[in-house]
């Protein structure tokens, strides 16, 4: 069984395009993985509040987005 790569899903041209940018995304990912700042319980309790909302909101979008499709 060979491993599909994006050469092979793209050519080789259009590939080596797609490898370096996807290249680029994983170093800038593998960067930052690690938070460099700490964070106090307020800023996490906050964090988590917003998550939370725009959890809300966006809930609120679907409802509203389906009860007008119906």
């Amino acid at each position: 069984m060979t491993m599909v790569t994006v050469e092979n899903v793209f050519g080789a041209r259009l590939g080596s395009v797609v490898r370096r940018m996807t290249d680029k995304i994983t170093a800038i990912n593998r960067k930052y993985a690690q938070p460099r700042i700490t964070m106090s319980r307020g800023v996490k309790i906050s964090l988590l509040f917003l998550r939370l909302y725009l959890l809300f909101l966006v809930l609120l979008l679907g409802y509203k987005f389906w009860t007008l499709l119906r």
